[in-house]
């Protein structure tokens, strides 16, 4: 008997019982689904919040000073001189605050930062019009600001802001710049901030000093070199006291939160396959019932020349066609469960050619594994016995 006849036998005794063939692979069906669903899932979340932590940018170190008695900050001039630090490309020093914008009866309460030039670049941050701050507005402490897209449009509808005045805390500012829209970062809004310049800012919000500052290396591959030459310049500046100041390495966090969320996806995958391993005992179960029940067939395809091999090859066809069959249905509801999530849910699913191979791969491996026990004993079952049976 050749491959051909073997798999038209397979074939046709699964066909002749369909609806215990569906739940033989119903396990398997579920386990494939599972496994690339929630890998899927994993990995897609892992790659949305990868993104967001790409925006913040990964060649950045950003700086917040707590400080030490009564130093409590940096001076302008001091923020400034870090700039000479090797390795540093630029330097942007913040100023964090709030204030009650008003125009006309139009009031409302917004982000207020106060910044250098050097924003611009080391945050990507950019106008769509007018200007950006320049070193002169914060040479003469100038009351000029840049808005977001969404305080343009609270405050001038369509209309072109630049030139305009808004009052922050009773006092009038020329807007000079409206900057692009970027929309929403991980960690804040960027549409609805007003930009000052930081001299203007440490008066206007009464604010002694700058606690936050954000340094741009001057590739990815010298950051950990630059934070290392950054904290001891400011470990010489606090005598190097504890918790006077902490920096925060974006691609440090990267490379955690990859790790975390590799380990996540591997114990989702696995709890996710033992489902599958459910599976394959089924079609063991099922497969040996089937052996119990062709007894009779099996001894009469032996007496007339059918060797162990011819026996053992149909139920191994078998269970791996039920095993592969179930694989192939549960990749296409896990294609779907992907497609739902992403659309009807915040969650992303990002599906994996490797995840859907390997999870069709082990469904196969578990068919071959698990129908080798029943394809073995029907294949070693004696003529006259099994002729014998009822």
């Amino acid at each position: 008997m050749n491959l051909y006849q073997s798999i038209k036998m397979a074939l046709k005794s699964i066909l002749g019982n369909k609806v215990r063939s569906f739940l033989t692979m119903l396990g398997i069906i579920i386990g494939v689904s599972s496994v690339i669903t929630l890998v899927s899932v994993g990995q897609g979340t892992t790659s949305s919040i990868t993104e967001q932590l790409e925006g913040l940018g990964t060649d950045l170190l950003t700086v917040n000073i707590m400080g030490r008695g009564a130093t409590t900050s940096l001076t302008y001039a001091e923020v400034k001189s870090l700039s000479e630090i090797e390795g540093i490309k630029a330097v942007s020093p913040v100023i964090n605050g709030s204030a009650t914008v008003k125009k006309g009866t139009i009031n409302d309460t917004y982000t207020i930062e106060g910044i250098t030039p050097a924003y611009e670049e080391v945050k990507d941050f950019h106008v769509q019009a007018g200007r950006y701050i320049l070193d002169i507005d914060n040479e003469y402490r100038m009351k000029v600001a840049l808005i977001g897209t969404e305080v343009a449009g609270d405050f001038f509808g369509t209309d072109n802001p630049v030139g305009q005045t808004l009052q922050l805390n009773g006092s009038s500012f020329t807007v000079v710049g409206l900057l692009e829209s970027i929309g929403t970062s991980a960690t804040e809004s960027n549409d609805d901030k007003i930009l000052i310049p930081i001299t203007t800012a440490e008066r206007f919000m009464q604010t002694r000093g700058i606690r936050s500052i954000t340094v741009q290396a001057e590739s990815t591959d010298l950051v950990e070199r630059t934070q290392s030459r950054l904290e001891a310049w400011l470990n010489e500046k606090f005598k190097s006291a504890d918790n006077a100041y902490t920096i925060f390495n974006a691609q440090e966090m990267m490379d955690t939160l990859n790790s975390t969320t590799q380990m996540l996806s591997m114990a989702l995958g696995g709890i996710a396959g033992i489902s599958l391993l459910v599976g394959g005992i089924g079609i063991m179960n099922i497969m040996l019932v089937s052996v119990s029940e062709r007894t009779r067939e099996i001894g009469v395809r032996k007496a007339i020349g059918a060797k162990k091999r011819n026996i053992l090859l149909q139920f191994m066809i078998e269970s791996t066609a039920l095993s592969s069959f179930g694989g192939l249905i549960g990749i296409g509801i896990g294609y779907g469960a992907c497609a739902l999530i992403s659309t009807y849910s915040t969650l992303s699913a990002d599906v994996s050619i490797a995840v859907v191979l390997i999870a069709f791969g082990f469904s196969l491996f578990i068919g071959v594994v698990f129908g080798m026990i029943p394809a073995n004993k029907a294949a070693k079952l004696r003529p006259i016995y099994a002729l014998r049976n009822d």
